[in-house]
Formats: C-alpha cells, sequence, structure tokens
C-alpha cells in the first residue's frame, strides 16, 4: 500500500548547491508547474528552476517549500508557505499543486493540512491563495461561482474551487491572465502611444531601463512598490501596508539578477515635482523561446485620468521588442475590475487565455 509524507524541503542557495538539495528543488517545481499547466493547458507559464530559485531567496520573505512524496520518495505534490518576516505581520500566501496523476487519493488535503498548521504556528490570521484556472468570461451565470467584486467568475466544478470552498476559504477575486503573441501590431501600438502622450501632456515624461534602477529613481520606484499594496484592486482582501525601502529595493533587485532574465522597468515621471507617478516592469527571459511577463504595473491614485497605463502598457511593448526581439509573447495578470488596464491590453492585442481565482480564508 502507497503511503504519503511531508517534508520541508532544504531550498538550494544556487542551482550549483548540493546535487541532492537541488534534484528535490527541480522535482519540486516539476510537479508545481504540472499541477498548474493540468488545469489552464499553457505551458508557456511553467517557471525553469534557474528562474524560479531567485525568487524563493526575496529579501526580507524567504520561501519555505513542502513536498509530498510516495513510499519510494518521489515527489507527488508541491506546496509553498510564503509571508514577510518583519513583526507584526499577519498575513501569508499557502501554494498547493497535486501531480495530475496522483490527483484524489488524499494527497491534497494531506497537503492542505500541513501548510495551514504551519500558518497557525506561525500566527498568521489573513490567509490567501491563488487558484489558476482555464479561461472564463468576465461575467458567468449558471455553473460558475460570481467573484464578490462582481467581475470575473470560477468554474463550480473546478476540483480547486470545490477543493477550497470544503475547506472553508472564501472566493474573493479574479485575475484574468492574458497573452499578447509578438511582434504586436506597430501602427496600433504606435497610434495609442500618440494618443496616450497627448493625454498626459507635458506634465509627464516616460523613462526607461534594464536592470538595476538608477540611483535617482530608487525612493520613486520603492514608493510604488509599496503603494502595489495599497492601490493595487485587491476586492475587499486588502492586507497590510508592505513598506519598501531604497535598501531592500536594492537587495530584491540583487538577488533577481541570479536569474537568467532581464528586468525592464518603464517608468513615467510627474515633471513638475520630479517624482514617479507609475511605473510597469517587465521579466525577460535570456532563452528567446521563452515569453515575457508583465510584472507589476500601477499608475498612483492620485495620477490617474492621465492614461498614463496606456502609456506605460505601450511603451513597454515597444522597448521589449527593440531591446529584446524575437520573444513569441507577453503573458499579464490584471483584475478582471481592473478596467482601465483590460482596455489597454485588449486595445494592443492581448486576449484572455486563463484566470485565477484569489481565495482567502481569516482565523
Amino acid at each position: 500500500m502507497t503511503t504519503y509524507s511531508v517534508d520541508e524541503l532544504v531550498v538550494p542557495a544556487t542551482m550549483n548547491d548540493d546535487p541532492a538539495t537541488v534534484q528535490s528543488f527541480r522535482d519540486w517545481l516539476a510537479v508545481s508547474d504540472a499541477a498548474e499547466v493540468g488545469v489552464h493547458g499553457l505551458p508557456e507559464l511553467a517557471w525553469t528552476p534557474e528562474e524560479y530559485l531567485p525568487m524563493c531567496h526575496e529579501p526580507g520573505a524567504p520561501s519555505r517549500l513542502f513536498a509530498v512524496r510516495d513510499t519510494d520518495g518521489a515527489v507527488v505534490a508541491a506546496g509553498s508557505y510564503d509571508t514577510k518576516q518583519e513583526a507584526g505581520t499577519t498575513n501569508c500566501w499557502l501554494a498547493a499543486g497535486v501531480a495530475p496523476e496522483h490527483q484524489r487519493r488524499g494527497i491534497g488535503t494531506l497537503l492542505a493540512d500541513h501548510l495551514e498548521g504551519v500558518a497557525r504556528a506561525d500566527g498568521r490570521t489573513q490567509w490567501k491563495t491563488y487558484a489558476v484556472s482555464r479561461q472564463v468570461g468576465p461575467a458567468a451565470g449558471p455553473g460558475y461561482v460570481q467573484a464578490p467584486t462582481g467581475f470575473g467568475a470560477v468554474p463550480v466544478d473546478e476540483a480547486g474551487v470545490r477543493f477550497l470552498t470544503a475547506r472553508g476559504w472564501r472566493f474573493g477575486q479574479v485575475n484574468r491572465i492574458s497573452r499578447l503573441p509578438l511582434p504586436a501590431d506597430h501602427s496600433v501600438v504606435r497610434e495609442l502611444h500618440d494618443r496616450a502622450s497627448a493625454a498626459a501632456g507635458p506634465d509627464y515624461r516616460v523613462h526607461s531601463w534594464t536592470g538595476r534602477t538608477p540611483g535617482e529613481w530608487l525612493d520613486g520606484i520603492a514608493l510604488l512598490e509599496t503603494r502595489m499594496s495599497t492601490d493595487a484592486p485587491s476586492g475587499d482582501m486588502a492586507e497590510p501596508e508592505d513598506v519598501w525601502t531604497a535598501e531592500r529595493l536594492r537587495a530584491h533587485e540583487e538577488e533577481l539578477a541570479r536569474a537568467p532574465r532581464s528586468m525592464l522597468t518603464v517608468a513615467v515621471e510627474h515633471v513638475p515635482t520630479t517624482t514617479l507617478a507609475g511605473f510597469t516592469q517587465l521579466a525577460v527571459p535570456d532563452d528567446p523561446a521563452r515569453p515575457a511577463m508583465q510584472w507589476d504595473t500601477l499608475v498612483l491614485r492620485e495620477h490617474r485620468g492621465h492614461r498614463l497605463g496606456w502609456l506605460l502598457k505601450v511603451v513597454g511593448i515597444e522597448e521589449l521588442e527593440r531591446s529584446f526581439p524575437g520573444r513569441p509573447s507577453i503573458v499579464t495578470f490584471n483584475a478582471e475590475e481592473n478596467r482601465p488596464m483590460l482596455d489597454v491590453n485588449e486595445a494592443v492585442g492581448f486576449t484572455g487565455v486563463g484566470c485565477e481565482g484569489i481565495w482567502e480564508r481569516r482565523v
């Protein structure tokens, strides 16, 4: 009879660490990727170990990884536990995935029980998880669970939806996964660029760079990262403010620089105050066969209404194709209620290819 056990992995420092430690990490990531791709069917979203490992060493927020192994020691499920380490932090993020060929054997329950136990022992009272889903529209009828935001829904018969509901988790929000095939239609991008520039006017100026943030913009990007925790759409699942400093930003960039990818940043300056009003980042793998991933995008609330989000998006596409030609696509995640950003995505040619439900449990 097959038995299963949960082990916490030693996260390798680098991919040149102890071979057994690195192999366990590779096995963990392969299962994590397979569990998600088995739902949304998007192999482009799978991580390589070299890309994923630096994110496990986020300064001040290292990941804890857990594997369920069978009697033979093979990894059949992968879980993670993430939270900031600052004193007084109340929230955390849990993730669990079971290899498709091992599902419906109680393995997910075993892993979820363990992760929730870790969160309880750590004193966390706001738990969140992201559960990918097959593509659905922004509005749905019978057979779907509507997000309380009023935007987006997930299929009621999705395994992850049934699992989380049964465990007492509350469905809170939908992120749409969108994909833009490259090269983009340059005539459309140029027209949108001109329109956005005209709407922004002379009070706003765009800057872009690859890699480390220039010293003059360190404080501005740190503020924007902080405001990601308060200004980005979160439904009624708001989290505590996550404060970034210039020092934290530098440490974050140094860790990410270990991955085989480049970070392309586009930021918009409010000229009268010489401060940054918004930014977007694209993570571009060194492998030209892999898609670029749109990471954080934000326009500060006090600067909205000038089409700055449109400007950031189209300049990001232009800079990506100029500096990193030949990439197959850009993939991005956006809250379904973030209609201004979805409008520009759709205008430049992004199409929805999947979604993820964001779930919460307060204890």
